[in-house]
């Protein structure tokens, strides 16, 4: 009888409703606040940039809140995906640990991003808008909104951080060929970016840069809205279809995870799959959830939590998070998704309460696992979700140390197929660690 290595959902077990952890907390979220006056925002506060059907579903005292059928109806296209037994990651580790994966690249856009990208086109087409206007770290968010975008028939520009642009080339023409415009960021389209480039010409951008041009872009144009792939408690409540999939996918397999993980960078993927675990924890049971991040934006392991602007010239509200400061531009690491400074508010506060846990690789040894996980499981990938593998790897020989079965579960977020390049530079023995950047860390908390 041959091994049973895939679980498949049918179609009418793709959840129908997102879950909402904001009513179980133990302790409410410090509220976001006006970056004049310091004064808790209200919806109202937001309507410059988001459409009021979102920003209900960010401060919502729903447990569950109805996925719209014309989502759910885009939902097929790749929903539900498939979770996996790494079996043969298991054989090579000779391990006794399980390690199961759920493989987000089997979207349109290879990713996990398209789940929150069709909602949020979704409620911006029925606000009236014309087009959206993001950032894009590596290039899975933009093409996600990109795909989305021509989906509803709106509009879509991107500022693609620089570092990215660059590397990632193939990523830049999939949102052209979904129609979108893309603009490297700092870019001479907005005066923020006018403004870095002013000083810094030669800037390999940051997340916080490109949230910048994009919130300016939807602040000075009625017809457009912002929209943001990470970090915001309604992106965390569009990703949790992941984990709520997942959890019917272990019962099929007939095993609990004992730890739950996934890359971190503003929390997208990782919520997505921790969040519906995160509730059993807070009922009293539940598996340990790790986040897994990069050394050289070490956000959750060696920032501060307290309040900070989610952009870099001070345009967003202040969120209280895990940050590394606002000012802070990572090095070019070929992680571009995960090269935020900050962090979801949501994931911040239960990472502060002790539900969830958060460590750091530097890119080599993220990138020895990505190619151990291709050679043995066949899947090539995004350097993003390398993370996870990385430190599923080690709890599956921890396990093996130890001589007993563990139960591990990730989220492979999404594929590397365009991220070849980065994939050349360590086969070629030219990809470099970067320094933990300690010095320039202090130096952007102290501008808080």
């Amino acid at each position: 009888m041959p091994e049973h290595s895939k679980f498949l959902l049918a179609d009418s077990q793709i959840p129908t409703a997102w879950v909402n952890v904001l009513p179980s907390l133990p302790e409410p979220l410090d509220p976001p606040l006006n970056p004049h006056t310091r004064a808790p925002l209200g919806p109202q506060d937001l309507l410059a940039i988001f459409p009021m059907e979102l920003i209900e579903q960010e401060f919502s005292p729903k447990p569950e809140i109805d996925i719209p059928g014309e989502v759910m109806d885009i939902y097929r296209l790749w929903r539900a995906t498939p979770l996996y037994r790494a079996r043969r990651l298991e054989k090579a580790l000779d391990t006794p640990a399980h390690i199961y994966y759920k493989y987000e690249g089997t979207s349109p856009a290879g990713s996990h991003k398209p789940n929150t990208a069709v909602a949020q086109a979704y409620y911006n087409k029925r606000a009236g808008m014309r087009r959206l206007a993001t950032e894009t770290g590596a290039g899975q968010w933009g093409s996600a909104l990109a795909l989305a975008c021509r989906l509803f028939g709106l509009e879509c520009t991107v500022y693609m951080v620089r570092i990215s642009y660059d590397q990632k080339p193939y990523r830049r023409m999939m949102m052209h060929a979904w129609g979108a415009e893309v603009f490297p960021s700092p870019s001479d389209q907005t005066n923020s970016g006018r403004g870095v480039l002013a000083t810094s010409p030669d800037s390999p951008g940051s997340l916080g840069i490109a949230i910048s041009e994009a919130v300016e872009d939807a602040a000075t144009h009625a017809d457009t809205n912002y929209s943001l792939g990470s970090v915001l408690n309604h992106v965390m409540l569009h990703q949790t279809v992941i984990g709520q999939e997942a959890k019917l996918q272990m019962a099929e397999a007939g095993e609990e995870p004992e730890v739950v993980i996934g890359c971190f960078g503003g929390g997208s993927n990782f919520g997505g799959l921790a969040l519906p675990y995160v509730l059993d924890r807070l009922a009293g049971k539940g598996p340990r959830i790790l986040a897994v991040e990069p050394s050289a934006c070490p956000s959750l392991t060696k920032g501060t939590f307290t309040y900070d602007y989610g952009d870099t010239a001070k345009l967003t509200p202040l969120i209280k998070m895990y940050t590394l400061g606002h000012d802070f531009v990572p090095p070019g690491i070929h992680a571009g998704g995960l090269r935020y400074h900050g962090a979801s508010p949501l994931l911040s506060h239960l990472r502060r309460l002790g539900h969830i846990e958060a460590k750091a690789y530097s890119q080599i040894p993220v990138f020895e696992a990505a190619l151990q996980f291709t050679r043995t499981e066949g899947i090539l990938p995004a350097p993003e979700s390398a993370h996870a593998i990385r430190a599923a790897v080690d709890e599956a020989l921890a396990a093996k140390e130890e001589g007993r079965a563990r139960v591990i579960l990730f989220c492979l977020s999404g594929h590397g197929h365009f991220d070849l390049g980065s994939y050349e530079s360590y086969l070629s023995g030219k990809l470099q660690d970067y320094e933990y950047p300690g010095r320039e860390i202090e130096s952007a908390l102290a501008a808080i």
